[in-house]
């Protein structure tokens, strides 16, 4: 499983852990039992962990009296409080969490894109917005690795989830540490990782490990934790990506021929295009930084971010066109 540390993921318990949607139902998906051995894995159902038995009648998020209440229409019940108290008292005392895996569409769990429906009476939806107990999670861990199950279909948000997902965990153990010296060997070998994601927020990173104004470690752990999330806020776009190949290619580019340059050039192009995606050309440049011993690519992250046996290129969209 190599040298990674494992993250803690909280999933949702009817995501292969146990029947407990609605209907009885248990949903099984390959990438969260592919990703199971390599975490730390939590999980919990908001409804059943409020009272509701499996099965039960459906429950959903209506607009009401200008406010938004979590209602079943069958029984004419409301289980808003019930279901904030429970978000509330089980996610504070979640420590140490690096990310959630969410069921999608649900009123209590998943954190964007719930139907929202136009009163307790009316069929019509009007609008779309976080669960109960999802928007609590958004709330409270902004910025941990959050994804609900049916968007990590998508290949760049799979990747992305999962990047930022081990970079947590990694960054867990060097707050641990408390050491300027781990700091530091965390930034080196992320910085091509951060780089593709925000060049603007791996600049303020670089000056905060130099520490020219003497804080304690405390407090630049601190600072770093905080810039790091936001550098990972987005998934990253193609274009970043392109910048980070082509500067790893100025390492060993004066050492090749003009045919291999344009090989891996083509291959830069063809990503640019979506016919292909970023592993191709990334695999190009790492095959070269393992042919010239350059150490410095060899140990970034950004070459092997999380375990292999995750990577999979299914996806359920182009790669380049999604609107997150």
């Amino acid at each position: 499983m190599g040298n990674f540390e494992r993250p803690n993921v909280f999933f949702s318990r009817c995501l292969g852990f146990e029947g407990c949607r609605y209907n009885g139902q248990m949903i099984t998906n390959s990438f969260i039992e592919s990703l199971k051995p390599y975490v730390n894995a939590i999980d919990a159902c908001p409804e059943t962990s409020i009272g509701l038995s499996t099965p039960r009648d459906s429950i959903r998020i209506v607009y009401d009296k200008d406010q938004l209440k979590l209602y079943q229409p069958k029984t004419g019940k409301e289980f808003t409080r019930e279901m904030s108290d429970f978000a509330k008292s089980y996610l504070e005392n979640l420590k140490n969490i690096d990310g959630f895996v969410l069921k999608s569409a649900s009123p209590s769990c998943s954190h964007k894109n719930v139907k929202i429906y136009n009163g307790t009476s009316g069929v019509t939806r009007n609008s779309r917005g976080s669960g109960f107990f999802g928007g609590k999670v958004v709330e409270l861990f902004p910025h941990a690795a959050i994804e609900d199950e049916g968007r990590l279909h998508n290949y760049r948000i799979r990747d992305h989830f999962l990047g930022k997902l081990f970079v947590n965990a990694d960054f867990r153990r060097v707050k641990e540490s408390n050491s300027l010296s781990e700091l530091v060997r965390f930034h080196n070998k992320n910085k091509l990782l951060i780089m593709a994601n925000s060049q603007k927020y791996l600049k303020i990173l670089g000056k905060l490990i130099l520490n020219n104004e003497d804080k304690p470690i405390e407090v630049i752990l601190e600072e770093y934790e905080k810039n790091l999330k936001l550098a990972f806020k987005k998934v990253s776009r193609y274009t970043n990506n392109i910048n980070v190949l082509m500067y790893a290619l100025g390492y060993f580019s004066d050492n090749i021929t003009k045919g291999e340059t344009e090989l891996i050039l083509d291959s830069l192009e063809k990503y640019r295009e979506g016919k292909l995606t970023v592993n191709t050309p990334m695999l190009l440049i790492k095959s070269y930084a393992v042919r010239f011993n350059i150490n410095y690519l060899l140990e970034q992250t950004y070459f092997n971010p999380y375990p292999e046996e995750l990577i999979s290129l299914e996806d359920s969209g182009k790669v380049n066109d999604l609107h997150l």
